[in-house]
């Protein structure tokens, strides 16, 4: 079976310049001030780490050869352009993705990637989606919030109409928190993957999930990497408490339970997670067909997420759709 990555981040000199000028202004929002401050600081660890990022070329598919990895899906690392004023961050997520299309036809049968785009003008973003898809990108990447908006507000319909109608799943990948609900997370590297991510992801898709969007949108697809972002394990107390809640009119009734959109509409990947404990959660809250591999590079060491899943405690069958039948399935993927 094929070790296909669907979780792998890559960045472009442009915007990585761009990241540079906004750390050093006055407008910066203060997670990404710390967040920046932190990756992009000279230092070894900080060098290699953008080295990494930069390269989707030779480098990138030695790298796969070396830890086993036969496919990565890369995507636009997290904030990537939704720090940006609204031409300057659309302008690159469309350079952004050109030079992703060259690199996987460069290497058509070791890559693919997700459509990357500016939410800052919602219409423009939905065209970029179609173009994307022309590129033969197969999906698209939301590095969550923008400048503390979610995809649930009004606004943003046209991206996940093209979402949806494009059947191009979004990955919604965290970022750190927005400057309406930061300043709590500022201390003690709260801000960062520890638990402002995945604190701030899963209320995203929990946002999504509560205000009926799936009612709108039943053929939306939303991918959650880091096993869920929490949610499956909290998915029978967000169906008892909001039926509680239904009851006190402190918020509108759906159609269906929370859990039943998140159960149709999500998928959840391994991106950053080898605990065998937390895996069999993911399998009995949401079953094998929505789970797919991930390694989360360079952030993570993908060689452990190999190790991990490779000896995991699954079946062969299991195996196979984690690794490779689902990410085929979901993403279509050609390679």
């Amino acid at each position: 079976m094929r070790r296909i990555a669907v979780e792998e981040a890559f960045i472009t000199a442009d915007i990585l310049a761009g990241w540079r000028k906004v750390l050093a202004s006055s407008d910066v929002e203060p997670g990404f001030a710390k967040l920046g401050g932190s990756l992009l600081k000279p230092s070894a660890a900080g060098t290699q780490l953008v080295s990494n990022l930069l390269d989707i070329g030779p480098g990138r598919i030695a790298h796969m050869d070396k830890v086993g990895i036969d496919v990565e899906v890369l995507s636009l690392t997290s904030p990537g352009v939704q720090i940006f004023d609204t031409d300057m961050a659309t302008r690159l997520a469309a350079e952004s993705n050109d030079a992703l299309a060259a690199a996987i036809k460069a290497n058509p049968t070791r890559l693919a990637g997700l459509v990357a785009v500016a939410p800052q003008d919602p219409a423009a973003a939905a065209r970029e989606i179609e173009r994307g898809k022309k590129l033969g990108l197969c999906g698209v990447i939301i590095n969550s919030h923008t400048r503390s908006e979610y995809l649930d507000m009004p606004r943003y319909r046209p991206i996940l109409e093209a979402a949806e109608a494009l059947d191009m799943p979004i990955y919604l990948h965290p970022r750190e928190p927005g400057p309406s609900m930061v300043t709590p997370y500022l201390d003690y590297g709260l801000y960062f993957a520890t638990w402002g991510f995945s604190a701030e992801t899963g209320l995203h898709a929990m946002r999504l999930i509560m205000s009926g969007a799936f009612d709108r949108h039943p053929g939306l697809r939303i991918v959650l990497g880091h096993m869920g972002e929490g949610i499956p394990y909290w998915l029978k107390r967000i169906d008892n408490r909001f039926a509680m809640q239904v009851k006190i009119g402190a918020c509108e009734k759906l159609p269906k339970r929370p859990s039943e959109y998140f159960l149709e509409n999500f998928y959840i990947t391994t991106a950053g997670v080898t605990d065998m404990a937390v895996l069999k959660l993911g399998l009995d809250e949401l079953g094998v067909d929505r789970i797919m591999f991930a390694a989360d590079f360079p952030y993570e060491d993908d060689a452990e997420a190999v190790s991990f899943m490779d000896g995991a405690n699954v079946t062969e069958e299991q195996r196979r759709k984690i690794y490779e039948s689902n990410a085929v399935r979901i993403f279509k993927l050609k390679v």
